[in-house]
């Protein structure tokens, strides 16, 4: 990314934002000039990015959730994310379509990057999201997913897979698709990411 440190966003980014993502040109240039305070060099490393994540989430710890996030965003694997990544990452985790969700959902719970989604990384992925849950929040939960173990169980039955089965990309998408109750058990609730965002912009 040649422009990556000027102050002003490149006419070509903000379009492919603008065209990927919900924000208007006014609040991607606004984005823009925080993430250059964040990150003067135009780039964020994953502890930045997990720094940036802990701050949404104060009474949680979400670290790990982060971890992950940063992973499947960071596209060309790099290590660390340019804005575009950054804006694209907040978009589709707070408000992109149904499908570009799912795609995203699918890299995200892949850990491996293999192109298939098995077992344990459901189980992983579950942990992390929750560690960002209260305990008292956890209490509240129904008892056949209640803990990262039972909840996964309950992802993996939904899918009718047995333990040591993969999920491909197809498989995965068509299943929350037929079934809105899995998409609400893979997702930590966006709408908590959502009031978060907001809070953050004001």
């Amino acid at each position: 990314m040649g422009n990556s440190k000027s102050g002003a966003l490149s006419k070509e980014i903000l379009e492919e934002l603008q065209l990927n993502t919900k924000f208007t040109q006014e609040e991607l240039c606004t984005w823009y000039q925080s993430f250059l305070k964040e990150c003067p060099s135009g780039r964020i490393s994953k502890k930045q990015f997990e720094s940036i994540y802990s701050k949404f989430f104060p009474d949680a710890d979400p670290k790990a959730y982060a971890h992950h996030v940063f992973r499947s965003f960071d596209s060309n694997n790099d290590g660390t994310l340019d804005f575009k990544e950054y804006m694209i990452a907040l978009h589709m985790t707070s408000s992109g379509k149904t499908n570009q969700k799912l795609e995203w959902a699918f890299s995200l719970y892949d850990v491996d990057g293999n192109g298939t989604i098995s077992k344990p990384e459901v189980l992983e992925i579950i942990t992390a999201i929750f560690k960002m849950i209260t305990a008292e929040d956890q209490k509240h939960l129904p008892e056949d997913e209640n803990t990262p173990e039972r909840r996964t169980n309950k992802i993996w039955d939904f899918f009718g897979k047995k333990d040591d089965d993969k999920l491909t990309e197809g498989e995965f998408i068509q299943g929350i698709m037929n079934n809105k109750e899995i998409l609400r058990l893979i997702q930590y609730e966006p709408q908590k990411v959502k009031e978060k965002i907001k809070e953050k912009k004001q």
